[in-house]
């Protein structure tokens, strides 16, 4: 009896001594994460089985040195980078460095992720500690622990991403990173750099919801990976197969009386039997992943919203018919964020010709179906170049008037027959009239001063001056549309800086439209000023790839001189997008637009029902 008590003794105390067993990252989660309403619509402690696609996600970092995610919005992607962060803090303790797009992002982050995360599991809390305004080894940008630390950095920040050797690199929305990180070069290559010291140990994981096919970094990731696709097992003869909407998602649904698109039933056909099933059965399979290609290094994941337990088929098949109706600018939204697909630019551009070929009568100067009108002014050193154009639901335009002003710049004439032209009415249908919402009006030339003051007394008449910028080796960065608003220092006139090449996608895309509809551009008679010259000018720049710090972008290449027409379309663009109207308003109800509603009210929609098969 003493002899057993002695062993049973040795063998107690020698399980004190034994190494603990390794938990995957998945197996950390569940045992030690616990979600809050901070970060998560489902506050409780973390299931991985609650998406077990998951699981193979975040275990992969143990074995992988490189980890490709491209996904949808929806399906958890930030959860992933937390839950192998407290993994590692917990079980590895090591430097680890999370890198967003820019450093504007870091509070936010820290404040609603990491620290939540942190503060809500009892292991990470002991040994990371709260964080104190005196500590600083515990701020909003990084927190110790034993071992090694948090960091957070902005990959716009070339001092963040290149200060010190860490072992676990956590790259966050990497299609959203800059071109280049200050001077230094891609700030993907400067992160991953930090981490040559630790040899084997070193972890790389790419997120990111794709944008651009042509530019996109997680897509060219993912196509140098594994590229393994979340595969669930049909519920009738059980072959497993990506969940695909193109051609797999076929739903049911009518408009009702209000114009609000009812999705009624939604359902996944089968690539192999051909059998519809609805989403509970497809969802209820299990799942594996399947690779498309060998890799030695990095594996690459693809997940979109229709394998999410977080979405419905319903409210996926609503959102692509929301915006199928609205036009490809929305289209291309869902693409990128339902779907987890970069969007690939149609690869035929409009040349002249065929543009000129869709100028058509107009019954009246604004035709029916215009509900706002705007104008551009490009400013030449003998001349203003202005265009009116007409907009209308889902931003389909029409061309109103093209219409040059000569003379010396230098003059006061000249600015004020301008104004007088800006002042001006253009009559529609019953003889509504119709003035101009708002206009912008280049200053990039020779007349800068003159364009501020001009512009400065007209602000509260929404005429603005704008500056474009595009991207440049310099700048190394991508710049949104609508970029920045400022005011003159001298003169006090509100500035638009606005990111041309975006713009220049944005009217690409528009022309490239080919029926009637969300952003169709329609055009109207030599008379008003479209001739062939027009549509030369409007088809002056195409778009060309450069390699700017190592990193592919879209840039613009003029094919002729003359393209004022082209700058012009993408400052009325530029006029909505700032203004923003509701364009689904009715006509009277637009500002500075008609006061009389057009005779015989609007027509309600009839209700409709129809079962469609989707397709983009």
């Amino acid at each position: 009896m003493v002899a057993r008590k002695t062993v049973e003794l040795f063998a107690r105390a020698n399980k004190q001594w034994e190494p603990r067993r390794r938990l995957t990252v998945s197996e950390w989660a569940d045992m030690n994460r616990v979600l809050t309403t901070e970060s998560s619509a489902e506050a409780g402690p973390w299931r991985t089985s609650r998406a077990e696609y998951q699981r193979e996600i975040m275990d992969s970092i143990e074995h992988w040195q490189e980890v490709v995610i491209m996904a949808s919005a929806q399906v958890g992607k930030t959860e992933f980078l937390l839950n192998v962060t407290g993994s590692y803090i917990d079980q590895e303790p090591c430097p680890i460095m999370h890198v967003l797009p820019n450093e504007d992002l870091i509070q936010a982050y820290s404040k609603k992720r990491l620290t939540p995360m942190i503060n809500n599991s009892e292991v990470l809390r002991k040994k990371v500690g709260v964080a104190k305004s005196r500590d600083s080894s515990n701020t909003i940008e990084e927190k110790s622990f034993p071992g090694g630390y948090v960091t957070i950095v902005g990959a716009n920040a070339p001092a963040g991403l290149s200060s010190r050797p860490v072992q676990i690199v956590l790259c966050d929305e990497v299609d959203r990173f800059p071109i280049s990180s200050g001077k230094e070069g891609d700030p993907i290559a400067l992160a991953t750099a930090r981490t040559k010291t630790f040899r084997h140990k070193r972890r790389h994981l790419f997120v990111s919801t794709p944008v651009d096919k042509e530019t996109s970094r997680i897509y060219q990731l993912y196509e140098d990976s594994t590229m393994e696709q979340w595969c669930l097992p049909c519920p009738h003869c059980g072959e497993l197969q990506p969940l695909r909407f193109k051609d797999g998602i076929v739903y049911e649904h009518y408009i009702s009386e209000s114009g609000e698109i009812v999705v009624t039933k939604a359902e996944h056909r089968c690539m192999y039997c051909g059998m519809l099933g609805s989403e509970k059965e497809w969802k209820r399979g299990e799942g594996a992943w399947i690779a498309r290609k060998e890799h030695s290094t990095r594996r690459g994941f693809h997940i979109n919203q229709l394998s999410s337990p977080w979405s419905d088929w319903r409210e996926v098949a609503k959102a692509f018919l929301v915006a199928k109706r609205e036009g490809v600018d929305k289209l291309k939204v869902f693409v990128n964020t339902v779907l987890g697909e970069p969007w690939e630019t149609e690869k035929k551009g409009v040349d002249d010709k065929s543009l000129a070929a869709r100028r058509e009568y107009y019954p009246y100067d604004v035709p029916p179906g215009v509900k706002v009108i705007t104008a551009a002014v490009d400013t030449q050193d003998d001349r203003f170049e202005i265009e009116i154009k007409g907009w209308g639901a889902g931003k389909e335009s029409w061309g109103i008037e093209y219409h040059r002003i000569y003379g010396n710049l230098d003059s006061p004439e000249i600015w004020k027959q301008l104004d007088e032209f800006l002042c001006r009415t253009w009559i529609g249908e019953g003889g509504r009239e119709f003035r101009i919402i708002g206009a912008c009006i280049d200053s990039g030339g020779h007349y800068t001063k003159e364009v501020y003051e001009f512009t400065r007394s007209r602000n509260y008449r929404h005429i603005y001056a704008i500056k474009g910028q595009g991207i440049t080796p310099k700048t190394a960065k991508h710049i949104p549309f609508i970029y920045k608003r400022s005011k003159t220092q001298r003169e006090g006139a509100i500035l638009w800086s606005l990111g041309v090449d975006d713009g220049k996608v944005k009217i690409f895309d528009s022309l490239n439209v080919k029926e009637p509809g969300p952003l169709y551009c329609h055009f109207p008679g030599e008379e008003k000023g479209y001739t062939e010259e027009y549509f030369l000018g409007l088809t002056a720049e195409a778009p060309v790839y450069q390699i700017i710090g190592g990193q592919k972008y879209k840039t613009w290449k003029k094919i002729r001189d003359r393209n004022e027409p082209f700058d012009l379309a993408v400052y009325n663009r530029a006029v909505i997008e700032i203004l923003r109207p509701n364009l689904s308003l009715p006509i009277e109800r637009q500002p500075n637009g008609p006061k009389v509603l057009p005779g015989g009210g609007t027509a309600m929609k009839k209700r409709r029902k129809q079962g469609v098969s989707s397709s983009i």
